[in-house]
């Protein structure tokens, strides 16, 4: 059954050793990547043949609503290394949403940096939160 980006959240481990969500976020990226192709064609091949190599991926960019609230937040954590997730799934339960990753939490460490992006006319200000992945994503088993 599918699912829908409704209820996905962006995490950090906290001081007590649980994930907290950090800030609301508008969309998230690829959480992997395609394997870079190792060529192994030999003279005898009458096609190129391939074998995978490692992953591929890219900063994880995040776009978010600007509030400075939440920026000064951000930029607070800049230059630390901390332990992040996207969470998929969460229970709705008097007007209150709460992350229970029941569709799959996936986990990764890195630093982040933020900033405010562009815009024109009769739009929202949003801003972009990169983290750059330090340890593979890795799909919690708990």
């Amino acid at each position: 059954m599918a699912i829908s980006t409704y209820k996905i959240f962006l995490m950090m481990k906290g001081e007590e050793a649980a994930y907290e969500k950090l800030i609301d976020i508008k969309d998230f990226p690829d959480l992997g990547g395609s394997p870079e192709m190792l060529e192994t064609t030999t003279l005898s091949d009458k096609m190129q043949t391939y074998i995978p190599g490692i992953q591929s991926l890219d900063a994880l960019e995040f776009t978010a609503n600007y509030t400075k609230t939440d920026f000064t937040k951000l930029k607070a954590l800049e230059g630390q290394e901390k332990e992040f997730a996207v969470w998929f799934g969460g229970d709705e339960t008097g007007g209150t949403l709460t992350p229970t990753g029941a569709d799959g939490k996936f986990t990764f460490s890195g630093q982040l940096s933020a900033f405010p992006v562009g815009g024109g006319v009769n739009e929202v200000v949003d801003m972009t939160v990169t983290i750059a992945p330090s340890t593979p994503i890795e799909l919690a088993t708990d």
